[in-house]
């Protein structure tokens, strides 16, 4: 593997660890608006991207390259509103895209395949992760001032759990 796309898995890698701190971030605003099944979305979104975060760590220990851990920048602890929480989740799920793309570009320059199989993966994922995005701002859009639909929607993403995918 070559060094600029080592390099660039461990930004990613490091990407992930933040997007796990910004969206613990937004887990705390809606626990500090009681909206207990919110925050469980949020704090469930952190548990995914950490898991996402120690996939790219492990493959880069199997492809003999050293992961290193870089400092994080304070992530976004206030809003508006919960629009406006899932509006900048969808934003960052848009930028995590662009960065999978970019390392898809870099892998393939490279015919690096394994890395190429490896990012399959990812990509697929945000596939989901930015529909998953854009379904739940659709629906706060629909039932703007309606608190009986945003309450069954809070309790619905109280019983949300990740379950690590099976590998």
């Amino acid at each position: 593997m070559k060094e600029e796309l080592a390099l660039a898995l461990n930004k990613q890698m490091n990407f992930e660890f933040y997007s796990a701190h910004v969206y613990l971030a937004m887990a705390a605003y809606c626990s500090g608006e009681s909206l207990d099944g919110f925050a469980n979305f949020f704090t469930v979104q952190a548990e995914e991207e950490r898991f996402h975060a120690m996939k790219i760590y492990k493959f880069l220990n199997d492809r003999r390259q050293r992961a290193t851990l870089e400092a994080m920048p304070e992530p976004k602890n206030e809003y508006t509103s919960m629009l406006d929480v899932f509006e900048h989740g969808y934003a960052h799920e848009q930028q995590n895209t662009k960065k999978f793309y970019h390392l898809a570009d870099l892998a393939t320059d490279d015919r690096e395949y394994a890395t190429i199989y490896f990012l399959k993966w990812f990509i697929d994922e945000q596939v989901e992760e930015e529909a998953l995005f854009d379904s739940i701002i659709q629906k706060l859009k629909r039932i703007d001032k309606d608190s009986n639909a945003f309450y069954m929607l809070d309790a619905e993403f109280a019983a949300r759990s990740f379950t690590p995918p099976a590998e």
